[in-house]
C-alpha cells in the first residue's frame, strides 16, 4: 500500500466498530487463572511476530507492549533490545499483578545469577506497568519507537481509534507492529451455534484489508499485512469449549443474555462432533493477521502548510 498524509479519518469507526462491551472485555480478563488455558496461542503467536520483527532494522529506546496481558511479551522485547525502557499496559488489574510478580521473579533469577559471576552486583529490569486504556494511553505524543500489540486490538469496538492513538505516541519512523484475529476464526463455533439460534455467539473479526486501510486513514506509511491460518484440534466438545471461553469469551453487547436451553447446547454439542477428523478430532480455526507500518514525517504543519523536505549538497 501507498503512504498517506491525510489525518485520521474520523468518519471510519461506524463503519469498523463491532458492539463490543468495553466493560464486559475488562470483566472477563479479570480472572488471569480463566484466561491462562489460551497462553500457548498467544506464545505461538508472539514467537511468530519476533520472527517478523527481527527482519526490521531497529533499535528502539522506548517500547510500549499495548494490550500487555500477564506481561509474557516483556520479556521477549527486552532480550530483543537490552538497552530499551519497556512498558506493559493494559487495562485489567489482575493481568498486570501477575505481570509484576513474573518481573519480580525474572528480576531475581538475574540477580542470583549476576551475584554468582560478580558477587555484590545488582540489575534492574527497564520494564514498568501501567493500568490504563489502549485507545486513551496516558502518554504524551512522540513518546516511543515502537508499539507492539499481540493479539489484544479485536477486543475494542472501534480498532480506527486505536490506530490513531497509536500513532499520537509514536516518534517519526517509529514502528507499530500488531497481531489480531480475522474473520474466519472460531468459523466452526459460529456455524454450530447455527443449529441453535440466530444470536451473535463470537466477534465480528474485522477483514485483513481493511486494517490495511485503517492504517493508511490514521496516517501510517507502508503498511504491511499478512495473514495464516492456524488449526487446533480438540479431543472433545468441553475442552473446545473451555478454551473459546479463555479465549475471553462472548463481549458483544447484542449477547444471549440468558443461559441456552440443554436441547440448544445439545445440537451445538452435536454439530461439533460433526466435524471430526478421521482421528476424532474436532478442529478450530483460528485467521491471524499480523501488521506493521511506519509514522512518517509530517508533511504539513498544524495549520495546514506543506512541509518541503531537502538535503544540502555534500561539499
Amino acid at each position: 500500500m501507498s503512504s498517506s498524509t491525510l489525518p485520521p479519518d474520523t468518519t471510519s469507526s461506524a463503519k469498523f466498530s463491532a458492539a463490543i462491551d468495553l466493560q464486559r472485555v475488562r470483566k472477563l480478563f479479570s480472572k488471569p487463572e480463566q484466561v491462562r488455558e489460551s497462553q500457548f496461542l498467544r506464545r505461538e503467536i508472539a514467537s511468530r511476530m519476533h520472527e517478523r520483527l527481527a527482519l526490521v532494522k531497529l533499535a528502539p529506546q522506548q517500547v510500549l507492549d499495548a494490550g500487555c496481558g500477564e506481561g509474557a511479551d516483556l520479556a521477549l522485547l527486552q532480550q530483543n533490545y537490552l538497552d530499551a525502557h519497556v512498558i506493559g499496559l493494559d487495562a485489567a488489574p489482575a493481568m498486570l499483578d501477575v505481570a509484576a510478580g513474573q518481573q519480580d521473579h525474572a528480576r531475581s533469577a538475574l540477580n542470583r545469577l549476576f551475584s554468582k559471576w560478580l558477587p555484590g552486583s545488582r540489575t534492574k529490569l527497564r520494564q514498568d506497568l501501567v493500568c490504563g486504556d489502549f485507545a486513551q494511553l496516558p502518554f504524551k505524543p512522540n513518546a516511543f519507537d515502537l508499539v507492539w500489540s499481540n493479539l489484544a486490538m479485536h477486543w475494542h469496538p472501534q480498532p480506527d481509534r486505536l490506530f490513531a492513538e497509536w500513532r499520537r505516541v509514536l516518534k517519526v519512523d517509529g514502528l507499530l507492529m500488531f497481531s489480531c484475529f480475522g474473520p474466519d476464526t472460531f468459523k466452526q463455533l459460529r456455524a454450530a451455534f447455527a443449529e441453535a439460534d440466530l444470536d451473535e455467539h463470537a466477534l465480528p473479526f474485522v477483514d485483513m484489508h481493511d486494517f490495511g486501510d485503517m492504517l493508511v486513514n490514521a496516517g501510517f506509511s507502508t503498511p504491511v499485512m499478512d495473514m495464516e491460518i492456524i488449526t487446533v484440534t480438540y479431543d472433545s466438545v468441553a475442552k473446545l469449549m473451555a478454551d473459546v471461553r479463555a479465549w475471553g469469551g462472548n463481549p458483544l453487547r447484542s449477547r444471549r443474555q440468558s443461559l441456552m436451553g440443554r436441547a440448544a447446547l445439545g445440537r451445538v454439542a452435536a454439530a461439533l462432533q460433526k466435524m471430526q477428523d478421521a482421528e476424532g478430532r474436532i478442529p478450530l480455526t483460528f485467521e491471524v493477521i499480523y501488521g506493521h507500518a511506519f509514522r512518517p514525517a509530517p508533511r504539513k504543519t498544524a495549520s495546514g502548510e506543506s512541509i518541503i523536505r531537502f538535503d544540502l549538497p555534500k561539499k
